[in-house]
């Protein structure tokens, strides 16, 4: 568990996404999925609140305020949406050894919308394109309310900043803070009594191994910020692009 922290906490910190899509599954092999739902949002918050400490003087307040009121209202409608779709029966279901995939609609919809966003990204015509930052608003509306939705809100924003115009820096600063917002407003959402519930379910986790898995996600974090001068934005977009794709693929297919 801490390798996969370490490592995540290094990549998503470029990606501006990934951290919670890997550590579920590999906290699912070994705990009850509602001990490792709550397991996972403890150190994803815990390890977005890190990485504003280490890159979040560069966040763009322009953008925050463009792209990120709109994402957290839209974080809102999402969430209440998965509240009401909870008890929705899934459109297949399978296994891969111990683990239950399931397909959704909701998922198959993010990993179309994501699988777009890849091809574009990875395309060389796309190279020179940027979003004009009056298309802030709705790029925003769109992370957010699939955030709220499924918690994935991180590949769909990081896909529309890396064409925002933005430098390194205030891409993975911004992303940071965005992360924050919807994640703190989706919580409020899922509702208190929900939260609870799964707060008691990851003590099976032991408070010794979230704890550490904490620390390495920082770890891993720390490191990636120590790698930002030695990188390009170019890097940054086609390891987005590329986790884009991976992502997608998994989503659509119900392993994540």
């Amino acid at each position: 568990m801490c390798i996969v922290a370490l490592g995540a906490g290094t990549l998503t910190l470029f990606s501006g996404f990934g951290l919670g899509t890997i550590l579920l599954p590999a906290f699912a092999i070994f705990f009850p999925l509602p001990a490792a739902i709550a397991a996972t949002a403890i150190v994803h918050l815990a390890s977005n609140l890190f990485k504003i400490a280490l890159v979040g003087r560069h966040a763009d307040r322009f953008t925050l305020m463009r792209f990120g009121v709109p994402a957290l209202i839209a974080s809102l409608a999402g969430a209440a949406l998965l509240v009401a779709l909870e008890g929705a029966a899934p459109l297949a279901t399978y296994h891969l050894g111990p683990h239950a995939c399931r397909v959704t609609i909701a998922k198959l919809v993010i990993a179309l919308v994501m699988l777009a966003f890849a091809a574009l990204e990875l395309s060389p015509r796309f190279s020179t394109l940027q979003f004009d930052r009056r298309f802030l608003p709705l790029g925003g509306a769109l992370s957010g309310f699939f955030g709220g939705l499924s918690g994935h809100q991180g590949a769909l924003r990081s896909a529309f900043l890396v064409r925002a115009g933005l430098s390194k820096e205030a891409f993975i600063g911004t992303g940071c803070v965005l992360a924050v917002m919807v994640d703190l407003a989706r919580l409020l959402v899922y509702g208190a009594g929900t939260w609870r519930a799964h707060a008691s379910d990851s003590q099976s986790v032991g408070p010794g191994l979230l704890a550490a898995a904490c620390l390495s996600a920082f770890v891993g974090s720390y490191v990636g910020a120590r790698w930002i001068t030695k990188i390009t934005i170019e890097t940054v977009r086609r390891t987005v692009g590329v986790l884009l794709a991976l992502v997608a693929l998994l989503l659509g297919a119900g392993v994540i």
